[in-house]
């Protein structure tokens, strides 16, 4: 199975690119996963937010095959326990799946069409986070949750 997450727009934050990569790397060693980052909208500006979450969202439409497993990264999403993400993403796994794709959304969310497109939704906290965080802390969630399912002693109970 191979792992995505996609992104709109660049992180400027030195440090925290760096924080990424180094989840990135880790978490490579466990599964296939890439982090596609989509450009940001132009002239936002003069975009309603509908009208910007519709753009983005055709921007991560076009990422996404037939095939593909979508769960968006959404505040009304499913909460899990570290331990439970693990299970959850195990269950993923296990059902033959070839590519399972993570959206993380413009700072006005998602559109109705990815909703409709999407297989779930998993709220990583009910705090808000800015995008580019949001990418630091789904990446190193997925690399404890590959930690818990091999017993490696990176989470503690």
């Amino acid at each position: 199975m191979t792992i995505i997450l996609l992104a709109i727009g660049k992180t400027d934050s030195k440090p925290l690119q760096t924080l990424i990569s180094e989840y990135e790397k880790r978490l490579r060693h466990y599964v296939r996963f890439e982090l596609v980052t989509l450009p940001d909208i132009k002239n936002v500006k003069n975009l309603t937010e509908v009208q910007q979450r519709r753009k983005e969202g055709e921007q991560i439409l076009k990422k996404v095959n037939s095939s593909d497993v979508l769960v968006l990264l959404d505040e009304n999403g499913k909460q899990f326990t570290s331990v439970d993400f693990a299970k959850h993403l195990q269950k993923r796994m296990n059902s033959g799946i070839k590519r399972l794709v993570f959206a993380i959304g413009g700072p006005y969310g998602f559109g109705d069409t990815l909703y409709a497109r999407a297989q779930g939704k998993v709220s990583l906290s009910k705090m808000t986070f800015s995008h580019q965080m949001v990418r630091l802390f789904a990446i190193e969630q997925m690399y404890r949750a590959f930690t818990i399912l091999r017993n490696e002693p990176y989470h503690h109970k």
